[in-house]
């Protein structure tokens, strides 16, 4: 008896993982709204002359800030 003959898919026409597939629509947003907000956040530290955004931090609000911005940055890094 012969055997049915089945195809295959050639190992370039695999199914796309979900690492290929294309970031959502809200993640170019978020990521440039946390880079824009850490830079708002220092911004508005060095215009307050240290009593804003939280003046209990006081130079740690520049941690704060860059901290914010870095979670945008890292977020490039995953960017389709």
């Amino acid at each position: 008896m012969a055997r049915p003959k089945t195809r295959t898919k050639p190992a370039s026409q695999e199914t796309s993982r979900s690492e290929d597939a294309p970031n959502p629509v809200w993640f170019k947003p978020v990521m440039f709204g946390f880079m824009l907000l850490g830079l708002a956040w220092i911004i508005v530290f060095y215009v307050s002359q240290n009593s804003l955004p939280i003046q209990q931090l006081g130079p740690g609000n520049i941690l704060v800030g860059f901290g914010i911005m870095f979670i945008g940055f890292l977020m490039t890094t995953r960017w389709r």
